[in-house]
């Protein structure tokens, strides 16, 4: 069984958003198109409190309820079979998809009895990263979708060194014509 994991493309880390992705919202299409070829799609979503110490480190972004903690959009959110909040406590964390606080992804996974397991989302070099990489050490052969992802890029090379650090922990880069139904 293969799902995706539709990570963080929300309104804040998109263009115009308070922590925005530059081109963050050219993975909207493509990610939709990418849920047809999935019975399983599974999404996170930033959201912090707006006391969260996580704020120290980055500006305030994706707090709970607000329009910036939205999917994007024009996002096919309805074609998302559960979403996996993160990042909900007073700390600095929710980087991973599997630190979801309101349920726990890998056991929903398992239940469906998931192999493969394809990324897609925002940012590379952050929350797309950390989510590829937990999913590789949990056992799930893990794709990231590079047509379908995008980095923030703090620093210019942050997104190319990321993509080479999941490469090297066995993250299988391809792109979207790659993926076979």
């Amino acid at each position: 069984m293969k799902a995706l994991l539709v990570v963080d493309v929300q309104n804040d880390f998109c263009p115009g958003g308070a922590l925005a992705v530059p081109d963050g919202d050219k993975v909207v299409s493509v990610i939709n198109g990418l849920m047809e070829m999935f019975d399983i799609v599974v999404a996170s979503k930033d959201w912090h409190p707006s006391d969260s110490v996580h704020f120290k480190k980055w500006p305030p972004h994706c707090i709970q309820n607000s329009n910036g903690a939205e999917f994007h959009p024009l996002l096919a959110a309805n074609r998302i079979n559960r979403v996996f909040l993160k990042g909900t406590r007073n700390k600095d964390d929710g980087y991973s998809a599997f630190e979801a606080t309101s349920d726990d992804l890998e056991k929903v996974l398992r239940e469906k009895k998931v192999v493969d397991l394809y990324v897609a989302g925002l940012a590379t070099d952050y929350c797309v990263r950390a989510s590829a990489l937990d999913a590789v050490r949990k056992g799930f052969r893990t794709y990231v979708v590079l047509d379908a992802v995008e980095a923030v890029n703090v620093k210019p090379e942050d997104g190319v060194h990321a993509l080479e650090e999941l490469r090297k922990a066995g993250v299988a880069l391809i792109s979207s014509r790659d993926i076979k139904t």
